[in-house]
């Protein structure tokens, strides 16, 4: 008997850990400073933050979570206006739904999940991946190799 209620106890613990971590990321929100020295300006009811993380506009409640590790920008939020720069050349994954997205500075490789994101970029060096679907993507300079692996995502080299 003894086995089994070490084995449930582990198991509970084990089934907690992964509700611990959510509860965690929930905190990572647009309130959340991110790296790097950001800079916020606050017009209305639209606040923008630049940084190698995230920021968000609009006056529905969101959760935004940016996160820079080593030399790449890892952003995912819903229904979100914001700009995040790339600065020199780091490689930036986005995540999520209904994000209306600026890029400034030149992104080594850029990945897109999710659906209905409008994002443009103002360079890519490398690589532009798109894996989800109905995403607008503009590129103003580069000349990436672009995977489209998503349905109905709309690619741009342009302004």
């Amino acid at each position: 008997m003894r086995h089994i209620a070490d084995r449930s106890s582990r198991l509970a613990t084990f089934a907690a850990t992964p509700a611990l971590a959510a509860l965690v990321l929930a905190g990572c929100s647009s309130t959340a400073n991110p790296p790097g020295g950001a800079t916020t300006t606050t017009k209305g009811s639209a606040t923008t933050t630049s940084a190698g993380a995230a920021p968000t506009t609009g006056t529905s409640a969101s959760t935004t979570a940016s996160v820079e590790i080593g030399n790449t920008i890892n952003y995912g939020s819903m229904g979100t206006t914001s700009t995040l720069d790339c600065a020199d050349g780091k490689s930036l994954n986005v995540a999520g739904s209904h994000n209306t997205l600026t890029v400034t500075g030149h992104c080594a490789a850029v990945t897109i999940g999710g659906t209905g994101n409008n994002i443009t970029i103002d360079k890519i060096d490398n690589k532009l991946r798109v894996v989800g679907m109905n995403n607008t993507i503009t590129y103003k300079d580069g000349d990436p190799k672009v995977d489209k692996i998503g349905s109905s995502n709309t690619i741009n080299k342009g302004s």
